[in-house]
């Protein structure tokens, strides 16, 4: 029952009508939204989000204090220059190019985060790769052996029945 051939034949054509009756509209969002990529995509983007609070909360209230503790107290986000407008007394542009060089710097750490993060994961790929071509390796070598240990058995076997043939 479970790998029956005509079942399995039976529900694809119930299937295809069944997409056929749909708008083509509708059809297509289906096909996209049942593609691997999509899924995959989702997943990374939430993920993205947590590690990105991660790497925040790293950034403003680990590291950036301890530079803003070695440079002497400086905090870079109240930097600003200030120009007063030539036409209207009293009024000024604020230019916070200290939320600029904040940003810099936290995209700077981010970055770095993310590298070591890739670099982890690679070197951890890596060891499950070599770990799995060496199993394979293994794997190969037995089965050959396993091969030319029949083969020499096949030969033995086909060398005693010439023998008993002969004696007949």
């Amino acid at each position: 029952m479970k790998n029956d051939p005509e079942l399995a034949q039976n529900i694809e054509k119930m299937s295809k009508k069944m997409l056929r009756k749909q708008p083509a509209f509708i059809r297509e969002f289906n096909e996209f939204i049942n593609r691997g990529n999509v899924i995959d995509l989702a997943v990374g983007v939430i993920i993205g989000a947590a590690f990105q609070k991660i790497v925040s909360s790293l950034v403003n209230d680990i590291i950036m204090p301890l530079v803003g503790t070695t440079m002497g107290g400086v905090d870079f986000s109240n930097l600003e220059i200030t120009v007063k407008s030539p036409f209207v007394e009293g009024e000024a542009a604020h230019i916070t190019y200290g939320n600029f060089i904040q940003n810099v710097v936290d995209f700077l750490i981010v970055a770095f985060c993310v590298f070591l993060f890739v670099k982890f994961i690679n070197k951890i790929t890596r060891r499950k790769d070599a770990k799995k071509e060496a199993q394979d390796k293994k794997d190969t070598k037995a089965q050959n052996d396993a091969t030319a240990k029949t083969d020499s058995t096949n030969e033995e076997i086909l060398k005693t029945l010439k023998k008993i043939e002969k004696k007949l």
